[in-house]
């Protein structure tokens, strides 16, 4: 298992430093490996970020906090940053964190008339917790982000399907040796006479 952490405070983009968890070492469960120097990105200047919409129980509010760190240390990189977000009572969409920020619906149609205009070099999908994730998923399956050259950073398609879809994750989650619950999709009345016996059993 890896965990990575910040090595250097005043420079935080460039260094991390790596540690493990070594399960045979049971007094000292952390090793420090070298310090690993992580290639600037010179190709990026500008930055589109999605913000996390309306504010609902369980999903946007802690987006909206760690949005607003990220973006202050983006901007503090010399990134070029525009936020998109329908939701204009939050602190991430206050003038001084982006260079330009739109209130619009978090719809497919209305953020590719934003990169469109906007033209951004990326499009960073971790700062708008499950909405902005669903959305980046979408421009990228209607090739909206590939016809402006709009690359995905933060998370890619890939990683964000494979979380999204429950068999998936369970998979990948096996591959890696952790324990999950048994599962199954019920997709037939058999499986489904399944799903009821163990239902039945655990009960």
């Amino acid at each position: 298992m890896f965990h990575y952490f910040l090595l250097n405070p005043e420079n935080k983009s460039n260094f991390l430093l790596q540690s493990y968890y070594n399960r045979k070492m049971l007094l000292s469960p952390f090793k420090i490996l070298t310090p690993l120097c992580l290639k600037e990105r010179n190709d990026i200047k500008k930055i589109l970020v999605i913000g996390s919409g309306p504010i609902v129980i369980g999903q946007a509010a802690e987006f909206d906090y760690s949005g607003t760190q990220a973006l202050k240390a983006l901007k503090k990189e010399g990134y070029e940053l525009v936020i998109i977000n329908s939701n204009p009572a939050t602190i991430m969409t206050d003038p001084e964190f982006a260079d330009r920020t739109y209130i619009e619906p978090l719809e497919p149609e209305f953020v590719e008339k934003v990169i469109k205009k906007e033209r951004p070099d990326a499009l960073l999908t971790t700062l708008g917790g499950q909405t902005a994730l669903n959305l980046a998923a979408q421009l990228y399956e209607y090739g909206i982000l590939q016809k402006y050259s709009v690359e995905l950073i933060g998370a890619r398609y890939e990683s964000i399907k494979k979380a999204e879809d429950r068999d998936e994750f369970r998979k990948a989650m096996e591959k890696i040796g952790l324990e999950v619950p048994k599962s199954f999709f019920v997709d037939s009345e058999e499986k489904m006479k399944q799903a009821r016996y163990i239902a039945k059993v655990l009960c």
